[in-house]
């Protein structure tokens, strides 16, 4: 936790980096708070001042547990656990393309709708954080659509593998919200090993023995699909919104590769792929499928994401899953 305009860290400064590289930059360049909240990513949260950064610190306190073989902390609230909230319904747009701000979602499903942001500023089209749901602490990752549609990079994979080990270890459930379209593509990201750290993120969800629980509100393709907690990685509770499409690969880019010819022979070419990309994801991009193959528990309304959730958290507060044993697991580093 930094302060801003009055933390600095960094492993040498501005005087020797100066020196050593002729570059020239002010101590908040190299290691302002923010620099590190925005950029590296090596301090989690901005305080305002010395009294915010210890009330911050004493709220999270309240979501984690006295040490790892406790429970985490349980606290009756005021929130109906069978609150529905009908905004949930009209929340994801009805183009696919279309972005939407997954805190709202966040927000209408969590108790009192207060959600403790970790790394905000960071990777942000990742979001994690802690919450109660009917009073149980729990750990969400959420895909956001707002930033790069939502997908993986290997900032956003990092940072979730953190915050899902982190979870695991205090023994917090952890709750996920899924619309993601895939990895990054690109040259950077390749050689950047994307593969490598995206596996961090796979690794981290197979390991914990936590509850996991996942939702699926839109978009939920290929890899990144099956990294973002899906039942093939052992989680425990998994469901879908209408407005799922559950599939290899999107509509769009399926339909170029699968129906080419078709497309190239058609009259009316444009024309011909709408039909297509239609006939996809009302045949094959959809949650009812998944459901029917196993893949997904339910297909719920978004109303009723609330709880379905509570029920399930209280269904497996008895959970007990153990992982081989051995010294330690081998994450892909």
């Amino acid at each position: 936790m930094c302060i801003r305009d009055s933390s600095h860290m960094f492993i040498t400064g501005p005087d020797v980096v100066k020196t050593v590289t002729h570059q020239d930059v002010t101590f908040e360049e190299l290691g302002g708070a923010m620099t590190h909240n925005r950029i590296s990513g090596v301090a989690h949260m901005a305080a305002e001042s010395e009294e915010d950064c210890l009330f911050l610190i004493r709220e999270l306190m309240g979501y984690l547990p006295s040490n790892n073989m406790e429970d985490a902390p349980f606290r009756e609230g005021n929130d109906d656990a069978l609150r529905a909230d009908e905004a949930l319904n009209s929340l994801v747009p009805e183009n696919p393309n279309q972005a939407y701000d997954i805190k709202d979602v966040i927000r209408l499903v969590i108790d009192e709708g207060r959600f403790y942001e970790i790394q905000e500023h960071y990777a942000q089209n990742i979001v994690v954080g802690f919450a109660r749901l009917g009073g149980h602490s729990i750990g969400i990752v959420a895909n956001q659509p707002m930033v790069l549609a939502g997908v993986l990079d290997i900032n956003a994979s990092e940072k979730a593998a953190r915050f899902v080990r982190f979870c695991d270890c205090f023994n917090i459930p952890l709750v996920v919200f899924e619309d993601v379209p895939g990895f990054l593509p690109g040259l950077d990201q390749e050689h950047g090993g994307i593969i490598r750290h995206g596996a961090k993120l796979l690794y981290a969800f197979c390991e914990a023995t936590v509850p996991k629980l996942t939702v699926i509100t839109r978009k939920a393709y290929g890899g990144a699909y099956c990294v973002m907690n899906s039942k093939h990685i052992r989680s425990d509770f998994n469901v879908a919104w209408p407005s799922a499409e559950i599939a290899v690969m999107g509509p769009d880019g399926a339909v170029n590769i699968i129906y080419r010819r078709e497309i190239a022979d058609a009259d009316a070419p444009d024309a011909k792929r709408n039909e297509l990309v239609h006939e996809y994801r009302e045949h094959l991009a959809n949650p009812y499928i998944a459901a029917q193959r196993g893949y997904i528990d339910d297909v719920i309304e978004p109303s009723e994401t609330r709880p379905r959730l509570i029920n399930a958290l209280n269904m497996l507060q008895n959970k007990r899953d153990q992982n081989p044993p051995k010294k330690h697991g081998n994450i892909p580093l």
